[in-house]
C-alpha cells in the first residue's frame, strides 16, 4: 500500500479536437509558480508572485534536473527551487541553468500590492472582465500606476486602504454585513485621499458607493463573468499564453496542480483571449494568421510536478526570479522577464518587507525584485 497516496488532480481544461476546427500550429509549454499565498496578498513574507513557463521536451528537462541534482548530491525525487536556492553553491549552479534556458523560458512577475491596486481600478471603475490585469486592458494601467505611486508614500493610510479593499472583496466577506465593509472601505478611501496629488485623488474620487455595491451584489451571486478578485494566477497565465502564442499559434499548457485553475475560469479566459485579439489589443494585424474567434489558449492540463521534469524546471526558474535581488536590466534574469508584468516599471529597487531566505555561501541575498524586459519565444513546429 502506498504510504503517500495521491489525491485526484484539481483544475484544468483539456484541449478539444472538433471536426472542422482550424488546423493551427500548437506549442506546448510547462508552467509553475512561486509565492502563491491564496487571497492573503498582503503577506509581508511573500510580496511577489512569479509564474514561469518553459518550452522544453521531457528528455531535455529531465537532463537539466539531473544535472542540477548531481551538483547538489540530492537524492531521487522531485527537485524544488528551495533546495537549489539554499545550497552553498546556489549561484554557481543556477547561472548555467539560465544559460541553458535562453529563448526557451519566460517569467511573469506580479507585485501583489500593485495587483491589488489594479483590481480596485478594474472592478470598481470599469466593467469586470477576465482581460483585467493583462495587455488587453492596458488603458486602465495609468490610473492604477498613479494611485500606486502616490499611495505608497502615505504609509499607514495606504496599508489601511489596501486592507479594507481585501476585506471588501474577500469571499468570506459574505458572512459579514455588507454595509459595514463598504463603509470601512470608503472611510479608508477618504483618509488616504487627503493630500494626494490630483491624478491619484481623481482616481479615488471616482470610486462610488453605488458602483461598489453593484459589484459586491454580483460577487455575492457568484457572477461567473467577474474574475476572482484576489487571484493573480489568472492574469499571469493569460500573459503567459499571449507571449508564447506570438499571434500565430495556439498554446497548450501543462501546469502544476493549482486549484485556482478551474475549468469554468479557464473557459472564460479562453473566450476573452479569443475576443481580445487584434491591433487594438497591441498585437495582431491585418494579416493575422489566427482564425477569428480561435483562442490562443488551446487548453490546460494539470499534472503532478513529481512526474514532469518540465514543471520542475519551471518551478526552479519561478523560485529564482522571486527570491533574487539580481534582476536589473543587465542581470542574467532580465532576458526572461516579461515587460507586461504587473508591477511599476519605474521601480528598480527590491520590493520591501520580504522575509529573507537563507543566503548563499558568498553572501548573495535572495529576495524578490523587479523585471526589465523579455525576449521572444523559440520558434516551434508545434
Amino acid at each position: 500500500m502506498d504510504p503517500h497516496p495521491r489525491l485526484p488532480l484539481q483544475g484544468g481544461l483539456p484541449p478539444l479536437e472538433t471536426a472542422g476546427s482550424p488546423v493551427l500550429p500548437v506549442i506546448e509549454i510547462a508552467c509553475d509558480e512561486s509565492g502563491f499565498s491564496g487571497s492573503n496578498l498582503l503577506d509581508a513574507a511573500t510580496p511577489v508572485f512569479t509564474h514561469a513557463s518553459v518550452d522544453l521536451g521531457l528528455d531535455e528537462a529531465a537532463a537539466l534536473v539531473e544535472e542540477l541534482r548531481s551538483g547538489f548530491h540530492w537524492p531521487r525525487g522531485e527537485f524544488k527551487s528551495g533546495q537549489l536556492l539554499r545550497g552553498p553553491r546556489a549561484r554557481d549552479v543556477w547561472e548555467p541553468l539560465l544559460a541553458a534556458l535562453t529563448d526557451r523560458a519566460h517569467v511573469q512577475v506580479v507585485d501583489k500590492e500593485f495587483f491589488l491596486v489594479t483590481r480596485v481600478v478594474d472592478l470598481l471603475l470599469a466593467e469586470p472582465t477576465y482581460a483585467a490585469g493583462t495587455r488587453l486592458s492596458q488603458h486602465l494601467r495609468p490610473a492604477a500606476l498613479a494611485l500606486y505611486r502616490a499611495g505608497r508614500r502615505r504609509g499607514a493610510d495606504w496599508d489601511a486602504f489596501l486592507t479594507a479593499f481585501v476585506e471588501l472583496v474577500r469571499p468570506k466577506r459574505r458572512r459579514q454585513p455588507g454595509r459595514r465593509v463598504v463603509d470601512a472601505f470608503f472611510r479608508a478611501r477618504d483618509t488616504l485621499a487627503a493630500g494626494l496629488d490630483d491624478e491619484a485623488g481623481t482616481v479615488l474620487a471616482s470610486l462610488t458607493r453605488t458602483r461598489t455595491r453593484a459589484v459586491l451584489a454580483r460577487l455575492d451571486l457568484y457572477d461567473a463573468a467577474i474574475p476572482p478578485p484576489l487571484e493573480p494566477m489568472l492574469p499571469a497565465l493569460a500573459e503567459t499564453v499571449l507571449f508564447w502564442s506570438g499571434n500565430h499559434r495556439q498554446v497548450r499548457v501543462v501546469h502544476d496542480e493549482q486549484s485556482a485553475l478551474t475549468a469554468t475560469r479557464l473557459r472564460r479566459l479562453q473566450r476573452v483571449l479569443a475576443q481580445g485579439r487584434g491591433p487594438a489589443a497591441g498585437w495582431g494585424g491585418p494579416e493575422d494568421p489566427l482564425e477569428e474567434q480561435v483562442s490562443p489558449l488551446a487548453g490546460l492540463v494539470t499534472v503532478d510536478s513529481r512526474d514532469d521534469p518540465r514543471v520542475q524546471v519551471a518551478d526552479i526558474l519561478a523560485g529564482i526570479a522571486r527570491r533574487s535581488l539580481d534582476i536589473g536590466p543587465d542581470s542574467l534574469l532580465s532576458p526572461f522577464l516579461s515587460p507586461t508584468s504587473l508591477r511599476d516599471p519605474e521601480r528598480r529597487a527590491p520590493l520591501p518587507a520580504a522575509a529573507p531566505v537563507r543566503q548563499a555561501a558568498d553572501g548573495s541575498p535572495a529576495r524578490p525584485g523587479h523585471p526589465a524586459r523579455a525576449t521572444g519565444p523559440r520558434a516551434s513546429a508545434g
